[in-house]
């Protein structure tokens, strides 16, 4: 009968090292940076995270709400423009530094902006989608070049329904919602070979500051209709999977809304 081969000090450190690798991912540790995190759904799923021992950094523009919603959530706050690519690479170097690691990117950063076509500006359409598409690709991107030299991570995109349907005096934010999909598809076909899970959640209305940003009237206090709570419990429900596995889209309507 032959003898096997005896294993070497070396085989071991390649056995550990592979096995490292490709060790699952438990929120205890997670490591997380939430674009849009000031408020909304990017505040629920900071506070939900960390009460699970996740590590988290939140982002935004208005740097004075950013503190306080960290302050509330136990994150750390990072303020930045996404849409700015200066300020994305210094906010993923920060996010590396201030977290001692990153290996998780909720990518939330968004806003709507409601109008006719006939009245649809230049400056309305881009601007929405200098935050909705160009901001998530360039946060996407520095991160999965992080992702890519540790071997795994994951990308959570927060879309809408409206990503795959559209309606009257939505033009903008529907289109950057499309084109957000899309992207989410070709990310997830690049980096699934890096260990990286690439996924997309899709609220539709969900009780928030978004309209009264928007401009549409401030939504009043609803319990049939889904809240920033539910959709993070749809995020941090799918981060906490088993990384063999990865749920690859999830779309979330309210039951019975009135």
């Amino acid at each position: 009968m032959p003898r096997s081969r005896d294993r070497t000090h070396s085989d071991f450190v390649g056995a550990f090292r592979s096995f490292t690798r490709y060790m699952p991912m438990h929120l205890e540790t997670a490591k997380v940076l939430i674009t849009g995190g000031g408020s909304g759904i990017g505040k629920a799923t900071a506070r939900l995270l960390v009460e699970r021992g996740a590590r988290v950094a939140i982002c935004g523009r208005d740097e004075k709400k950013l503190k306080v919603a960290a302050a509330e959530c136990g994150a750390v706050p990072i303020t930045a423009d996404v849409s700015e690519e200066a300020d994305v690479k210094t906010l993923v170097a920060s996010t590396v530094r201030g977290l001692e690691g990153y290996n998780t990117l909720i990518n939330n950063a968004g806003f709507g902006s409601f109008g006719s076509l006939v009245d649809l500006s230049v400056k309305e359409f881009t601007s929405v989608w200098s935050t909705n598409v160009l901001g998530a690709m360039l946060v996407a991107r520095e991160s999965a070049r992080h992702f890519i030299a540790n071997h795994g991570g994951n990308i959570v995109n927060i879309s809408s329904t409206a990503g795959s349907r559209g309606f009257a005096n939505g033009t903008a934010y529907v289109a950057s919602k499309f084109a957000l999909g899309g992207m989410t598809e070709c990310w997830r076909a690049e980096l699934r070979e890096h260990n990286i899970r690439v996924m997309q959640v899709n609220p539709s209305e969900v009780i928030t500051d978004f309209y009264v940003a928007a401009g549409r009237g401030e939504r009043p206090e609803n319990p049939t209709k889904l809240h920033a709570e539910d959709i993070a419990q749809v995020i941090v429900s799918m981060l906490a999977l088993d990384d063999r596995g990865f749920v690859t889209e999830s779309t979330v309507w309210a039951t019975n809304p009135k």
